[in-house]
């Protein structure tokens, strides 16, 4: 499992209806994406739930390189690019996957916490402290999944989670999810991913 992001800000009097009338013309466009485990088309809006920008930040778990890689280099992100420009790409290498309580709600609101993992930090003890908050990040009420992965270039852990209602259980950056294109999600591996 591939996890990936990248973020567009925005001018704080950007429109970001034009943010949600994008999504709702192509978010469609990986439905039945070969590689895909789901992408969630998330956006914040200055203001909103404590969010200091205008953002919109696609969150993806990929099942395998090949469809990561068709998308990025021969899919629909070029059309992103050619829109707003090529944003950094940022990815991480997958630790957990659980499904939640909720998994068959519908996703209302994403929280993605990014954590940087000090010199010194034993790394096979971070790794599995990451792998039971994804644990118990899924048990909690309302949770539709959980997840960690980890960038080793820049020892970083990202902690993603979806909800079904617009009070998540958990901190970090949260974001409206506009639609959710998951046509591996069930084939997403679960638990400990080594």
């Amino acid at each position: 499992m591939h996890a990936m992001q990248y973020e567009l800000t925005f001018p704080a009097d950007y429109d970001m209806g034009i943010i949600r009338d994008r999504v709702a013309r192509v978010g469609h466009l990986l439905d039945d994406w070969d590689g895909l485990g789901f992408k969630t088309y998330l956006m914040r809006e200055r203001g909103v739930d404590g969010s200091p920008v205008n953002q919109y930040a696609p969150f993806y778990l990929w099942n395998t390189t090949e469809g990561m890689n068709r998308f990025l280099w021969g899919g629909p992100f070029q059309g992103l690019v050619d829109d707003f420009g090529r944003p950094t790409v940022q990815h991480w290498t997958g630790l957990a996957y659980e499904e939640g309580g909720a998994a068959r709600s519908p996703a209302r609101v994403a929280v993605r916490r990014r954590e940087h993992l000090e010199p010194g930090v034993e790394l096979s003890e971070a790794m599995e402290e990451a792998v039971r908050e994804a644990g118990r990040t899924a048990a909690l009420d309302g949770a539709v999944c959980a997840a960690a992965a980890v960038d080793p270039r820049h020892w970083q852990l990202v902690h993603f989670s979806l909800w079904d209602h617009d009070s998540p259980k958990v901190t970090g950056d949260t974001y409206q999810v506009l639609h959710m294109s998951a046509p591996g999600r069930d084939r997403l591996p679960r638990g400990r991913q080594w």
